[in-house]
């Protein structure tokens, strides 16, 4: 018995790494699948049909099911094509796994206009244009119980802000906000949405362990954590973002203030500046000062 059995599941990015590392990981568990990758190189250019349609074959010559799709998923009707394949090929839709992306790194000052907008274009509509046709069906199931699934994929490079990555970083973050959303609005339509900021060697990040297990890195190590998000065990969890890389998983806590000063009225400069640089200010060897509620 696999974790996914009779779970029909959309997985974009499935080519090559984190993304082919799952869809392979998702028929070994009984998931029935729509495979999707455009096939291009790292920085969005180009496109080669022959490695997402290797995954599909490898995946049914081992007794799994799965249908390669190789358009486009920032285009809208490829993200409906794909749920309409899956509700007519499997007879529904269960999970909606959002992997596909690219790079083209650049600091601020000299990112071309193209550059920001293929990046957004590939995360950002690359998400949308897969949830919208999913999150609707999910609606029209009218079943509250539904165990249904979105997961997205986001970065570190968004949360901690990589310097190199402008563009990369602001979709990544885009992707966590998203979700944050997802969850609230779906939540009554039996779906969780979940992120996860994967760390892996893959052809975006060329990254290797310097020393230790060369397998550490390998972009299977991000299937057991996606496998649990996409089960029926997780329906606990939703409007979270889960990091995974090498054999630790992680649970980022979700931004909330940390630190609030109240006022009586309309703030004075000089009165805001002080408070706000005695109270937000870090302090140096020592812990963060207490809350300052100024009087009168």
């Amino acid at each position: 018995m696999g974790v996914l059995d009779g779970r029909v599941a959309v997985i974009t990015g499935g080519g090559r790494g984190i993304g082919a590392a799952l869809a392979r990981a998702f028929a070994r568990e009984g998931a029935s699948l729509v495979v999707n990758d455009l096939g291009s190189a790292p920085d969005g250019v180009g496109g080669d049909k022959a490695p997402v349609h290797q995954v599909v074959e490898e995946i049914n010559g081992s007794g799994g099911q799965a249908v390669a799709d190789d358009g486009d998923v920032a285009d809208l009707a490829t993200g409906e094509r794909l749920v309409a394949t899956a509700v007519e090929r499997y007879g529904k839709l269960d999970v909606l796994v959002n992997v596909a992306g690219i790079l083209r790194d650049r600091m601020i000052f000299n990112l071309p206009e193209e550059d920001w907008d293929a990046v957004i274009r590939v995360h950002l509509k690359g998400h949308y244009s897969t949830i919208r046709p999913a999150s609707a069906y999910f609606r029209g199931q009218r079943n509250p119980d539904g165990n249904y699934r979105i997961i997205n994929f986001t970065s570190v490079s968004g949360l901690q802000g990589s310097p190199g990555q402008p563009n990369y970083a602001a979709a990544k973050m885009g992707v966590v906000g998203l979700t944050y959303s997802l969850a609230q609005a779906l939540g009554r339509y039996g779906v969780t949405a979940n992120a996860i900021a994967p760390g892996a060697a893959t052809r975006l990040t060329g990254v290797l362990p310097a020393e230790g297990d060369p397998g550490e890195l390998a972009p299977d190590n991000i299937a057991p954590i996606a496998l649990y998000l996409a089960s029926e065990r997780s329906g606990w969890l939703s409007g979270r973002t889960v990091a995974a890389m090498g054999y630790e998983v992680g649970l980022y806590s979700n931004p909330e203030v940390i630190r609030q000063v109240n006022g009586t009225g309309p703030w004075e400069f000089e009165h805001l500046a002080r408070v706000v640089e005695s109270n937000f200010r870090p302090v140096a060897d020592g812990p963060p000062p207490s809350v300052f509620v100024p009087r009168g």
